[in-house]
């Protein structure tokens, strides 16, 4: 029903999906259950561009024709979700797992796709509508039967949106996140990085365009409950830039796809792809082009007086062997505030968890046991670190008690991590393990120099990341970087 070819498949290579996507995340949202979670365990706002790879991939797993492997993400998707439960601001319960807030999702999806035809001058007629909307009800019916039903027709589906939307969404904080921070606080993205002048300016004019176009497309109902003022002339904007976005679909096939997307933004200049050395050629000729903008532009870069620079990174430090170290506040934001929120707490450290098993594609043991080795390491660090009793740790005091983080709980769960990644059980890592398993996550080259890697040269690598704050080349692009 939605493997290659189909209308379904199509969207995700449709440049005005972009758009439809984050106006599908701000309906979603605007869910009490799903915004309560999304505010309580996503890193969408510390790691944007690991978390659009995250879903990308997620995606092609699930509409593709492998159904094995649609099936085993399907269940990793059920287990991730099954984890993400709580009570929200105003004491109310929420979970993940809820057939309800599961349909929601992908309702937002549907609609969004609808609207994204209309508003990119491509309006679906009847009979392309239902066939699209039969897609969507497989793409739910492959999660399983907890994941509840959207309505049997297309001609129920309207009635039931137009509820949800004007019962039951809310003004969430998550949806206020999105909407007025998120873009105004975008990182770079990789290619970008070398240009902080050119993305910040960038960023100044597209983050608030975006944030106007989405709110001039939301529902015009949502948006008087919400208090979403819309600006004169959205409309007009919001019209222009579907049509601008819908009008290089008109480029020869193959040059926008979501694959290429996912390619680039996994990509790094240490990888061992081909495409890396270009990506990496690219990036150095940005950097020197921003470095003479700086000389023009210059920003300021005067400490102040929290440790942080005028860029707002905390200066570095060079350990005595010469290997680059974090702060302690760096290492903080960028390390273990996994979720954005200054503290460090459970969500946190699941949400590393999360990572790891995604993208070394852990099997449901496995994961359980990384779970378990990081709840056991929170129960340490809280019982160590959180002097004020609060139930999470802030950066002071962190910054306090830092040699504490490197206790037996983190050995743990460096060992488990090593012994997901030794498939023959050797006790060591060789060539073919490696590029099993750690390519995507940990872009390692430097192996022992009998080829392998041991699991006291693993644990002891991690543990210097984990507590040393050592930036590494193993673990930065898995846990630290956007």
């Amino acid at each position: 029903m939605f493997g290659p070819g189909t209308r379904f498949h199509r969207l995700f290579d449709d440049p005005c999906w972009a758009v439809a996507m984050i106006r599908a995340t701000v309906l979603e949202a605007a869910h009490p259950q799903i915004g309560a979670a999304l505010a309580d365990s996503s890193t969408f706002v510390t790691h944007p561009w690991r978390r659009l790879n995250n879903t990308l991939r997620s995606l092609q797993r699930m509409t593709g024709t492998d159904e094995p492997a649609r099936d085993r993400e399907a269940a990793r998707l059920n287990r991730l979700h099954a984890r993400l439960n709580g009570t929200d601001a105003a004491d109310r319960p929420y979970d993940a797992m809820d057939p309800a807030a599961r349909v929601w999702v992908v309702a937002t999806m549907f609609e969004s796709a609808v609207t994204m035809f209309r508003w990119s001058g491509r309006p679906l007629d009847q009979a392309a509508m239902e066939e699209l909307y039969a897609q969507f009800q497989a793409f739910l019916t492959v999660m399983g039967p907890s994941s509840g039903q959207l309505p049997e027709s297309l001609r129920d589906f309207w009635p039931y949106y137009d509820r949800v939307v004007e019962e039951e969404l809310e003004n969430t904080e998550a949806l206020r996140t999105i909407l007025y921070h998120l873009f105004d606080h975008l990182p770079a993205p990789p290619l970008l990085e070398g240009l902080p002048t050119l993305w910040a300016a960038g960023r100044a004019l597209a983050g608030p365009a975006i944030g106007v176009v989405t709110v001039a497309s939301l529902p015009e109902a949502f948006r008087r409950r919400a208090g979403l003022t819309e600006i004169p002339g959205a409309q007009t904007l919001t019209q222009g830039a579907y049509l601008a976005l819908g009008a290089t679909r008109l480029l020869p096939d193959g040059w926008i796809t979501a694959e290429n997307l996912i390619d680039l933004l996994s990509l790094s200049p240490d990888s061992d792809d081909p495409r890396a050395r270009a990506l990496a050629a690219v990036g150095d000729g940005m950097k020197r082009f921003g470095a003479l903008l700086r000389l023009a532009t210059p920003l300021p870069d005067e400490p102040d007086g929290s440790g942080r620079s005028g860029t707002g990174r905390p200066a570095g430090r060079t350990a005595r062997d010469g290997a680059p170290q974090r702060g302690a506040e760096e290492f903080f934001d960028a390390v273990l505030d996994q979720t954005g929120n200054g503290y460090l707490d459970w969500p946190d450290l699941a949400a590393m968890a999360r990572e790891l098993s995604g993208r070394l594609d852990l099997d449901e043991p496995e994961e359980t046991r990384l779970y378990d080795a990081y709840a056991a390491w929170w129960r340490e660090l809280q019982s160590t670190l959180d002097t004020d009793g609060d139930g999470r740790i802030s950066r002071q005091e962190y910054a306090q008690a830092v040699p504490s983080l490197a206790g037996p709980a983190l050995i743990r769960v460096a060992e488990v991590l090593f012994d997901a990644t030794d498939a023959d059980g050797n006790q060591s890592i060789d060539a073919d393990e490696y590029r099993a398993l750690f390519r995507t996550g940990f872009r390692r080259e430097l192996l022992d120099s009998d080829g392998t890697y041991t699991r006291a040269a693993f644990v002891k690598d991690f543990l210097a990341f984990m507590a040393g704050r050592r930036r590494s080349t193993a673990f930065d692009p898995l846990l630290a970087q956007a």
